[in-house]
């Protein structure tokens, strides 16, 4: 091609500037640095004045540079050095030495000023359950396990969650063989973790749950409950751990209690047929009467899929006013208030030899521990000012 002439696009048509003006636009003279006076001159020359040198031009035109004698003009922003980093790691990131000092300020905010030794404590723990270096009883409690962890996780939703209120705790033996017997309720059994860690935290002492077949063929939960010192509900098992003197925890409305509609709240199903009794009196040891008021408020059961329950081997589906409607958000108990009663023992050490085989006396007792644990439940729904306070 010749020699043509290129026209930039919006020059209308003529060569030179965009505008077709020979003076520069306002967007022009605003790119220009603030720092010189006077415009730019075609050929990059400045424009002097009176009494003032121009600039001249650098050898090989590289461009125009200030008269020799004259200060450096002030650097624009695109003359300023890059900002490094003056300590920054050889191989880059942050410093090992930060990282440390990170690490021990959140152990402080978490563990406190002693977190070094809650540290070690928990080093030592896991040193001992990596070498085997612990203790488990014939029925597989293990004691550390449930008082550093199940313990530790169940008493923030004791004490902020239900505000559990524990009355009569001097009824319980600080020692020895005793059989707490309580209304079940709840649609799922959250009353016995509450009454758990109720029990250690007033008296120290560690609740020995019976708990159904279903508990432990449960794959997760079972291990958990063995662990926890639960154990199953038969009499031999009850019997042998009273003698042995645990402290036992029985709830002997079973499935039906936690399992009933919310219709009848607080009204006390069939106590069974008295075997928690009989491994009572044969054991010699005293019966705690526990009434539990709050339960029955944290899963109100409005309904029951027995078709689905039966295809699962399950007692019952339940239905609440919000599961399965919200999902797995449907399984966050309700925040209510929580009213733990332990009544008066009910001695059995002073019944003859045999007489844990007279089904009068067996039947008697029981509905004892009945009409006791019924009655305390209407006392305190009345002193309770409110469901959620």
């Amino acid at each position: 091609m010749g020699d043509a002439e290129i026209i930039p696009i919006g020059t209308r048509g003529r060569p030179g500037r965009g505008t077709g003006t020979q003076q520069p636009s306002s967007a022009a003279r605003g790119l220009a640095g603030s720092g010189r006076s006077g415009g730019s001159r075609p050929g990059g020359a400045r424009s002097g004045g009176p009494g003032r040198q121009g600039t001249e031009k650098a050898p090989g035109g590289g461009g125009a540079r200030p008269p020799a004698g004259d200060a450096d003009p002030a650097p624009t922003a695109g003359d300023r050095p890059p900002v490094v980093t003056a300590d920054r790691e050889p191989r880059g990131g942050i410093p090992a030495s930060d990282w440390l000092a990170a690490l021990q300020h959140g152990a402080r905010e978490v563990f406190g000023d002693e977190w070094e030794l809650q540290l070690a404590r928990f080093l030592a723990f896991l040193r001992r359950r990596v070498t085997g270096d612990y203790e488990v009883d014939e029925y597989g409690f293990d004691r550390e396990v449930t008082e550093r962890f199940l313990m530790a996780s169940l008493r923030p939703i004791a004490d902020k969650w239900f505000r559990v209120e524990v009355r009569g705790a001097e009824n319980i033996p600080a020692d020895g063989g005793a059989l707490v017997v309580s209304n079940h309720s709840g649609t799922i059994p959250v009353d016995g973790l509450m009454t758990m860690v109720s029990i250690h935290d007033t008296t120290g002492r560690f609740l020995r749950p019976l708990g159904a077949d279903l508990v432990f063929r449960l794959p997760v939960v079972g291990a958990v409950a063995r662990k926890s010192g639960a154990t199953l509900a038969c009499n031999e098992d009850a019997e042998r751990m009273l003698r042995g003197g645990e402290l036992v925890g029985v709830w002997p409305e079973g499935f039906k209690g936690i399992g009933k509609p919310y219709s009848q709240r607080y009204k006390l199903q069939r106590f069974g047929r008295g075997g928690f009794v009989s491994a009572a009196v044969r054991a010699g040891v005293p019966i705690v009467p526990l009434s539990v008021v709050g339960a029955e408020e944290i899963y109100p059961l409005v309904g029951n899929v027995p078709s689905l329950a039966r295809l699962l081997g399950l007692p019952y589906i339940p239905i609440t006013p919000f599961f399965p409607l919200l999902g797995p958000l449907g399984l966050v108990p309700l925040p209510s208030k929580w009213l733990l009663e332990f009544g008066e023992p009910i001695r059995t050490d002073e019944f003859d030899e045999g007489a844990a085989d007279d089904p009068m006396l067996v039947f008697n007792v029981t509905d004892q521990v009945r009409e006791t644990v019924q009655q305390t439940l209407y006392t305190l729904l009345m002193q309770r000012q409110s469901v959620f306070r």
